[in-house]
C-alpha cells in the first residue's frame, strides 16, 4: 500500500518534515538561465518523490543536449539540501517523455509571449 505524501508521511512510513508541495515551492526558485521561467512552469518537473530526508527529483531539459543540464541540476540539489530535514536530493534525468513548449504552464508561454493556439 502507497505511503501517504500529501499528508506528510514518507514511503517508509516515517513522518517528512516538508510536503511535496513544499518541494515545489523551492523548485520554482530554480530557473532555466536561458529562459526568464522556473523550471516547474517550464513544464520541466516530472515527478518529486519523497523517502524519509530523501528527496528524489525527475526532470527533463528543453533538449537532450542542453548544456546547462549540469548547472541546473547543482542549483535545484543546493536549493532542496537547504530544505530543513533534507539529508540527499537526488535529481534524475529522464528524456521520455520528451519535452514539448505544450508542457509549460500558461502562465510560462505567457511570459515567453506565446500563443496558446
Amino acid at each position: 500500500m502507497p505511503a501517504e505524501i500529501a499528508g506528510g508521511w514518507s514511503g517508509y512510513g516515517v513522518r517528512a518534515m516538508y510536503s511535496e508541495e513544499e518541494v515545489y515551492e523551492v523548485l520554482r526558485e530554480c530557473y532555466d538561465p536561458e529562459m526568464p521561467v522556473n523550471i516547474v512552469d517550464l513544464g520541466l518537473v516530472y515527478h518529486v518523490g519523497i523517502q524519509g530526508g530523501v528527496i528524489t527529483v525527475e526532470m527533463t531539459l528543453t533538449a537532450p543536449g542542453c548544456s546547462m543540464g549540469a548547472m541546473i541540476a547543482s542549483e535545484i540539489q543546493d536549493k532542496l539540501l537547504g530544505i530543513p530535514g533534507c539529508e540527499e536530493a537526488n535529481i534524475e534525468m529522464v528524456w521520455d517523455p520528451p519535452w514539448t513548449p505544450h508542457m509549460m504552464s500558461l502562465a510560462a508561454r505567457k511570459a515567453l509571449g506565446l500563443d496558446d493556439d
